[in-house]
């Protein structure tokens, strides 16, 4: 699997990662860098105890993270839950909780996808 099968896979725009890390080995660096990114469990931790503005920042940070490496399909899932999050109340809205599936589906989706290209390099 090449860098760019594996952004295939993943649901990511090759193309637009290029046009910010100008070689694949960079591109290749920052994607199994995202393994080690901690903001998708601080969201699902935040999200576990009902801490709104915590759960927000993280759904913010890992958007933030996937619009950076174009991850597109979890930016849009993130980014979802981000605006569902958003700062207007205590707790974990209603509406958030399917958009958390759809978060926890992609991030599966991308992970998988990194580690299967990482173990064919």
């Amino acid at each position: 699997m090449t860098i760019e099968e594996c952004y295939q896979e993943l649901g990511g725009n090759y193309a637009e990662v290029c046009t910010r890390l100008p070689s694949p080995r960079l591109v290749q660096r920052f994607a199994s860098k995202f393994l080690e990114d901690p903001s998708y469990a601080t969201l699902c931790g935040q999200m576990d105890a009902n801490n709104r503005a915590e759960a927000f920042r993280a759904a913010h940070t890992l958007k933030g993270v996937c619009a950076n490496l174009s991850f597109t399909r979890l930016f849009s899932s993130a980014a979802a839950l981000t605006e569902a999050l958003r700062p207007e109340g205590e707790g974990i809205p209603a509406q958030a909780l399917p958009l958390l599936e759809d978060v926890h589906r992609d991030y599966r989706i991308t992970v998988d996808a990194i580690r299967r290209y990482l173990a064919e390099t």
